[in-house]
């Protein structure tokens, strides 16, 4: 499994999202993905999962110390106090004395953001996570939170696959040292018939969603994929044995397009 390090954290290029994953399956699937490799596993308190989430690390037999678990605060928890309090509640739920990565999970422009900030360093310093960050924050949101954090951010995680150019966000996460974390990273299965990724993967023996994980893997981004198919898993986890070409990595990124974005709620921030 490769790593991508950002400000002090180790995170594994490839992890397991669990978003609309629930009961039996969710746990299911988080203990066979451990017992695949999998070493980085994705949840959210809105996701309402974190309870089978922590029961699937458990049933795995796997080390905590070996598993990365990145959780996120839900929007209507970002005042201080609340937040504090409800990422004890999460922890409760995945029986956990911490997790590896806080995020927070989009951003709420009713909080002052440096409020939020306050809360979420504390929340580190008390030793709830080893690890803070955010999600869905656009360029001047990524500027302001590291201006105003008291306490290293590592991450920005975002929607990102090859139809849609986060050129501009992860250029921002470059230059603060944070990493990218990509969600949706197949376009939620959209990658399947697409032609250049299939002549892609061809040459390789690979499948398109294959392609489309090495594309971000190799650019040291980290991908996060979601499934709730075994096989799936084993296939998503096996893009460490080949190495996409220059010319095969600009035809991928060719693909983006104005209409690329998935995921965009009418809360979403004006994005770059």
């Amino acid at each position: 499994m490769l790593f991508v390090e950002a400000n002090g954290a180790s995170i594994p290029a490839l992890g397991l999202g669990t978003w609309e994953l629930s009961g039996r399956t969710c746990a299911r699937v988080v203990e066979q993905a451990l017992r695949l490799g999998y070493r980085h596993v994705d949840t959210a308190q809105v996701y309402d999962n974190e309870r089978e989430v922590g029961d699937g690390v458990r049933a795995s037999g796997v080390r905590r110390d070996d598993v990365f678990i990145t959780t996120k605060v839900w929007t209507n928890h970002f005042a201080p106090h609340d937040l504090e309090r409800s990422v004890k509640e999460s922890l409760v739920k995945l029986r956990l004395p911490s997790v590896d990565l806080l995020l927070l999970h989009w951003p709420n422009p009713h909080v002052p953001l440096s409020e939020t900030l306050g809360a979420l360093a504390h929340a580190k310093r008390l030793g709830l996570t080893r690890n803070i960050g955010v999600s869905n924050f656009t360029v001047a949101l990524i500027e302001e939170a590291v201006a105003a954090c008291p306490e290293p951010l590592v991450c920005d995680q975002v929607e990102f696959h090859p139809y849609l150019d986060q050129t501009k966000v992860r250029a921002a996460c470059e230059q603060h040292g944070l990493a990218l974390v990509a969600y949706s990273p197949i376009a939620k299965g959209r990658v399947k018939g697409d032609e250049t990724l299939g002549k892609i993967g061809r040459a390789h023996r690979k499948t398109a969603a294959q392609v489309c994980l090495r594309w971000l893997v190799q650019q040291n981004v980290v991908a996060i994929p979601r499934t709730s198919r075994v096989e799936r898993l084993s296939e998503n986890i096996e893009i460490f044995d080949f190495e996409l070409s220059a010319e095969e990595m600009s035809q991928i990124a060719a693909l983006a397009s104005p209409r690329g974005r998935l995921t965009d709620f009418g809360f979403a921030p004006k994005w770059d």
